[in-house]
């Protein structure tokens, strides 16, 4: 039997595609932090509503809130926050691709990060795993932009690639706070603590990120209502990815969760393959291997 984990993992990749895919209809009608907004504020409802279901069902009772989940819950949420600020930053530099190519270090770095917060240890096996899955998605990153890995080393100080070792660290370290609020949280249910962590967090940053937008941005805070029909869908779209997310972070070690959650770059390939009608090269092939390999590495080393 598939462990939950797996299956959450994966579920949140393909939701995190599906949403990546249908915020394309808002480009050029909202700015990136109305962009984040409408991920946050279309999000909640959406996970108060499963956190409701999940809640009815198991006869779930609210836990008391403390002020260090609270707080892990706002660093982690303005953690997420920043960390798409900076991938958004990469791309207006000069060889935005060696940028973008760095932040999906995001792997290795909530490894390292989760080892010394966490205590998480895991097999020699899982870490060759993720540096191999890691290796595959730089690769499809670079592929066919003319990025040579030498290029990628040297660039490694160029402010393109400081954004996006800095987005890398975020999303990790994000994840690493969310499993570390789980864990302070009474309760024995991690999942039940994980889908209400989910609506504390989107509704901290959706007051976060909304009043920023608010007071910097007001025409681009109207736009975010006039756009809800489509605002909706990626809202809920990211609320289910992060339920998955979260209840993932909840049942395994960060670093396996956002290892095998590399499979997101396989949905993505399908989607230009099967939707888009593009033909897939031979680099897109070499590196979806490359992403298999090691993400079975990783299983097989947390058996």
């Amino acid at each position: 039997m598939i462990p939950g984990w797996i299956g959450f993992t994966v579920s949140a990749a393909l939701f995190q595609c599906w949403r990546t895919a249908q915020q394309q209809k808002l480009r050029g009608q909202l700015s990136v932090n109305a962009a984040g907004v409408v991920r946050y504020l279309y999000g909640v409802p959406v996970g108060l509503l499963i956190f409701g279901l999940y809640s009815a069902i198991i006869g779930g009772v609210l836990p008391p809130l403390s002020v260090a989940v609270l707080a892990l819950c706002a660093i982690g949420g303005f953690g997420q926050i920043l960390g798409t600020n900076l991938l958004i930053m990469a791309f207006g530099h000069r060889n935005f691709a060696v940028g973008t190519a760095y932040s999906k270090t995001e792997a290795m770095q909530a490894a390292i990060v989760a080892t010394v917060l966490l205590g998480e240890h895991l097999a020699p096996l899982a870490w060759i795993g993720i540096a191999v899955g890691v290796g595959g998605v730089l690769y499809l990153s670079l592929a066919g932009r003319g990025t040579k890995p030498s290029e990628l080393l040297r660039g490694v100080t160029q402010p393109a690639a400081l954004c996006g070792i800095g987005a890398g660290f975020c999303f990790g370290f994000t994840g690493v706070l969310i499993k570390a609020a789980n864990q302070t949280m009474p309760g024995a249910d991690v999942i039940y603590k994980a889908l209400l962590i989910l609506v504390i967090t989107n509704a901290m940053q959706t007051l976060m990120q909304g009043a920023w937008l608010a007071w910097k941005e007001p025409a681009q805070f109207r736009a975010v209502f006039a756009t809800w029909r489509d605002s909706a869908q990626v809202g809920a779209l990211s609320a289910m990815g992060s339920a998955c997310w979260f209840s993932a972070f909840a049942l395994a070690p960060v670093a396996l969760v956002r290892a095998v959650g590399q499979v997101e770059i396989l949905f993505t390939l399908a989607f230009s393959r099967f939707y888009l009608r593009e033909k897939a090269t031979r680099s897109d092939i070499i590196g979806a291997l490359i992403v298999v390999a090691g993400v079975v590495l990783v299983l097989w080393g947390s058996r």
